[in-house]
Order: structure tokens, then sequence, then C-alpha cells
């Protein structure tokens, strides 16, 4: 299993779709070998996620730089060293180890998993001089309309992705609309070729977490775990959204908060919430330990969740989070995305385009207004106990059972 986001890593949801896979699959009769990144390569570490690797697990943490850090010179770094990514130098140490490891385990399966780029390098690599069959799992759409935004960035996957789809047993996406985006983009492939599994919750995660509190508030707080993408979550309607409320005497400092945790762009929600006279009304908070952030969720008078329209195709895996933590949501975002019809499907009434200051303005004061009333929807319990890591773990399974009778799609 190759995977860049793996324990020490944190402040990355991404985490959560490997790890969850690792602790399940062996008692689905599938044993992971993981190849990952020397946490020199990682921004931010933490020890609290560690604890969740299983002991038996083998874990390879291949040589690894973050070109932007490791090769910076007066904050300049070659181009050529962060296509596809910053994290190409990877690639040097991963492809020798990954090999060791084949030689030691002779495993039966390849699995790799974007969004880092480097690593369906990597399982192409092994894949080619190993002959091993090959899962990629793209989570989400890979070359998109205007991403990444540097045309060389842009091509280079591109390239990735027309080898990666023609070249691995399988493509998994995590959510319908990007697998039937790549069964019309790609329509030689066998449409049998491209799967779905959606990423979810892990019950065990919440074990011994205090139960949340009842609904009806006077000092409401929201709650938006996790990062803010300038384009891909662009916050700044919602701001324009707070500021007439704010200004209309409808959310005040004593009646509303609104914290925004481990944003990472924390310089720009700053510079949004002075510009739109919100300040008071806005908490901008650094990341703590995963089950720490699962219990601010449940403590949470309510959750909110963005996904802009150009990322219709992707649901963020917070989501499932914030259905596990069974409070109230209200979803920034199109209907007629995959995020919107995920949350219509969860019994989700709050949802507003994340592109109009007037939607959310509306929308939020009705979400806000149930919560201190006490009849804010929750999400349909059946549906949450469907989207549990363990449900999601027996798809791969399933996958990687297939693979055991399939011949070697290697062109």
């Amino acid at each position: 299993m190759i995977a860049y986001h793996f324990p020490p890593l944190s402040g990355s949801s991404g985490i959560q779709r490997t790890l969850r896979f690792v602790q399940h699959l062996p008692s689905l009769g599938w044993e992971p070998i993981v190849l990952t990144a020397h946490p020199r390569a990682y921004e931010q570490v933490g020890t609290d996620l560690m604890v969740d690797v299983p002991p038996a697990t083998v874990v390879e943490r291949a040589f690894a730089l973050d070109t932007s850090r490791h090769f910076s010179i007066f904050g300049r770094y070659p181009a050529a060293l962060a296509r596809p990514d910053r994290w190409l130098p990877w690639l040097w140490g991963a492809v020798p180890a990954g090999l060791r490891l084949v030689r030691r385990f002779n495993p039966t399966a390849i699995w790799s998993t974007y969004p880092i780029a480097t690593a369906h390098l990597i399982g192409a690599a092994l894949h080619r001089r190993t002959h091993l069959p090959w899962i990629a799992d793209f989570r989400d759409p890979m070359a998109q309309d205007g991403y990444p935004a540097d045309p060389k960035t842009w091509r280079a996957f591109k390239r990735i992705e027309e080898s990666t789809l023609s070249r691995a047993a399988f493509s998994v996406f995590s959510t319908p609309g990007a697998a039937r985006t790549y069964r019309e983009r790609y329509p030689d492939l066998g449409p049998e070729r491209i799967a779905v599994i959606e990423n979810g919750y892990d019950e065990e995660s919440y074990a011994g977490l205090a139960d949340s509190p009842p609904l009806n508030a006077a000092q409401v707080t929201l709650v938006h775990s996790g990062i803010v993408y300038p384009s891909e979550r662009d916050p700044t309607r919602l701001f324009v959204a707070l500021g007439r409320l704010h200004r209309a005497g409808r959310l005040t400092r004593a009646n509303f908060a609104l914290r925004f945790r481990a944003a990472v762009h924390d310089a720009l929600l700053k510079q949004l919430a002075d510009e739109h006279g919100v300040a008071e009304l806005v908490d901008i908070a650094p990341p703590i330990p995963y089950r720490n952030a699962l219990e601010e969720m449940m403590r949470a008078d309510g959750v909110v969740v963005m996904q802009a329209a150009n990322c219709n195709e992707q649901i963020p895996a917070k989501l499932y989070e914030y259905l596990r933590a069974r409070r109230p949501i209200v979803g920034l975002t199109d209907p007629a995305g995959d995020t919107g019809a995920l949350l219509r499907s969860a019994g989700v009434e709050a949802i507003a385009r994340l592109e109009s200051a007037d939607e959310i303005e509306r929308t939020l004061l009705r979400f806000v207004e149930g919560i201190r009333a006490g009849n804010a929807a929750l999400p349909v319990p059946a549906f949450v106990e469907g989207a549990s890591r363990r449900g999601r773990s027996r798809e791969l399974a399933a996958l990687l059972d297939r693979l055991c009778d399939a011949p070697s799609s290697d062109a």
C-alpha cells in the first residue's frame, strides 16, 4: 500500500482512508504492507494516530524530501523537482524500498493512493518491474479544467492519469460522479475497471468520547474542521453573508461564533473577517489531535461543510465524520454535486451554494434559528450507520479478491 498520507503526518483528513484500510483489511484476509514517506517530508507531524497503526503491520518509511523546503534557496526551488508535486524525490527512495519489500514478502497486489500524484508514479514503477496487479486509488479527479493551474504540472498530471488508467487493473474513485466522469473520459476502458469506494468514518475512533449535548443553544457555536482551500472551498461569500447578518443584528458576539479549526489558510480567513467586520464572530483555531477534533465536532451546536461547484465530483472526507458526530450540518455546496447529493440522502436540509452570498445568508439564519429552537434536522441514523470505514474496507477486499482471478492489465 503506497501512501504519502500516513501517521505521523498530521493535519490531513486524507490519512484516515489508508489508515483504516490498514486496520480492517487483516480481518478480511489481506495483510497490508505500507510503503510511505520518511517523516522529514511532512510539514506537520503528530503522534496521536500512531497508536492506531496495528503493531504487526510492516511500515517502510522510504527516503523522501519536500522540494519546496529542502531544495529552496531564498524561497525559490527547481520547478522540475515539483512536478507532478513537491514530493517527487520520494520516488527516488520508494521504488528501491518497494522492490526490497516485494522480494522479502512476495505480495499479491500493489495499491497506490492519490492525491499525492507521485504515489501513482511509484505504483506504476513497481507494477512494471514486478508485474504484480495494481489498484490505483484516485479518490478524486486528477487532471481537471483549470487544475492544476500551471500548464506543465497539468500535463504531468494528465500523463500520469492516462498511464495509470491504462495499466491498473482497477482505478478507484471516492464519489459516483468522479467514476462516471472517468468512464466517459476513457470510453475504451472497460467500465468494470473503474470502481467506487467512498470515504467514511471509523466507529472505533469515537469510543470513550462524551455524548453530544442537546440542541437549544442560546450561544450557537458552529465548527468548520479542516482545510479551507482558497478556490475549492472559497469562504468569501460566507463572510459576505456573515457581515450582512452581523450588521442587521441577527448574529452577534453574544449569540454566535464560527470556529475554523486547522484551516491552514489562516491569513485569508483573518483578512476576510476584518474586511467584513465579523472578526468578533470568527475563531481561527490551530490543529488539535484527531480524537480531540472529533470530540469538538460532537460538542458543537452545528458543523459547516464547504465545497465549491468546481468540485462537484468530490466529497470532503471530513463530511463522513460530521455525519457520525450526529450534529446539525449546514452544507455550503452546489445541490447538484456529489456533496449535495450525499447531504440530501443523509436528511440534511440546510444547503446553499458556496458561490451565493444571498443563499448562504438565508440558509445560515434559518439553520441557526433551528438550533436555537432545538428542532434543527440531524443526519438520518440508518444512513450514518452505512458509512463506516469497516464497510468500505470490505469493498476494497472484494476488489483485491477479484485480482486473484483476473489477468494482468499490463500493456
